[in-house]
């Protein structure tokens, strides 16, 4: 049995669409299902009550830089309780494997290209300190359990991720999905420019959730590893190329002007995936032009659906 933690979330429903797919034997729940993983009893009665041989953690509390800015105390409190809860729950209950997705912002802030024996080389970026760390706390306390108790967590590095059904919220948005909105927003009111937030120089891996749901659910026969497993093909793009490569999916036909009084972020995010190639027998597929494409078209689907 499978439980998928996070459910309802963005990568949580692309991994039950998957398992549906193969007919898994799988249980979901989420905070909006009914079961609230920052309270203890909540979810050791949630582990009892199902009695998983594996959970795929998709359960968590987050969003974009400003965000992660506004809600730092509270993104440090939930996840940590989160993962606290989590390790206790599956160590009462003998799972067989965890798989718990990190992401790369919990890489230093001055790496240019992340490979998994530089996870500690240096502190992490400003504007991702909150968030970053607790992610790199949840390996951390992966580590303690398994050196304690034998528990068994594969820690997938993912990139940042992007596709239908994601967050299309001015704040919870990451910058793929705020330039999909501005962008189809531009376009129906006939705005002459649309602002791009920071120079236009940071670079950015951007993952598939598709490919990322794929990689959690093939971890689950993958190898025992308490080493983290970066989970992508080493290639970036630009803010501003990315834009640009939404804007003509989109067919807005403005300027783009970019802001640098707003923040850039960390300049560079792009992962070694050679170890998770290896480990998984696997790599991410879905191409990115083609995952904007059909980004945009569920986007504005949605929209003529509302």
């Amino acid at each position: 049995m499978i439980l998928v933690l996070g459910a309802t979330g963005f990568l949580g429903k692309r991994v039950i669409r998957q398992l549906e797919a193969t007919k898994s034997d799988f249980v979901s729940t989420s905070l909006s299902a009914g079961v609230d993983l920052r309270d203890r009893a909540q979810t050791l009665a949630l582990f009892e009550k199902v009695r998983p041989a594996y959970v795929l953690n998709c359960a968590a509390y987050v969003g974009g830089i400003q965000f992660g800015l506004k809600h730092q105390a509270e993104m440090f409190r939930n996840n940590l309780l989160m993962t606290i809860n989590l390790l206790e729950a599956a160590t009462s209950t003998k799972v067989r494997r965890v798989v718990n997705p990190i992401s790369n912002c919990a890489y230093p802030g001055d790496a240019t290209l992340f490979r998994e024996d530089e996870f500690w080389d240096g502190p992490l970026h400003d504007s991702v300190m909150t968030y970053g760390f607790v992610r790199k706390a949840s390996w951390v306390g992966s580590w303690a359990y398994a050196q304690q108790y034998g528990l068994d967590v594969v820690n997938l590095i993912l990139s940042n991720m992007y596709g239908p059904e994601d967050h299309f919220e001015a704040e919870r948005s990451h910058a793929l999905g705020a330039l999909i909105m501005k962008f189809a927003e531009a376009k129906a009111t006939g705005a002459p420019e649309v602002v791009v937030w920071g120079s236009g120089k940071p670079v950015r891996e951007w993952l598939h959730v598709d490919d990322g749901a794929e990689a959690m659910i093939r971890a689950i026969g993958a190898p025992a590893t308490t080493d983290i497993v970066n989970i992508g093909v080493g290639k970036g793009i630009s803010i501003l190329e990315l834009a640009e490569v939404i804007r003509d999916a989109v067919g807005y036909e403005g300027r783009i002007v970019l802001d640098p009084s707003k923040p850039d972020g960390a300049p560079f995010k792009t992962v070694d995936g050679s170890r998770g190639a290896r480990l998984l027998g696997w790599s991410p597929t879905r191409g990115l032009r083609q995952g904007i494409q059909d980004t945009v078209a569920w986007y504005v689907e949605q929209g003529a659906a509302r």
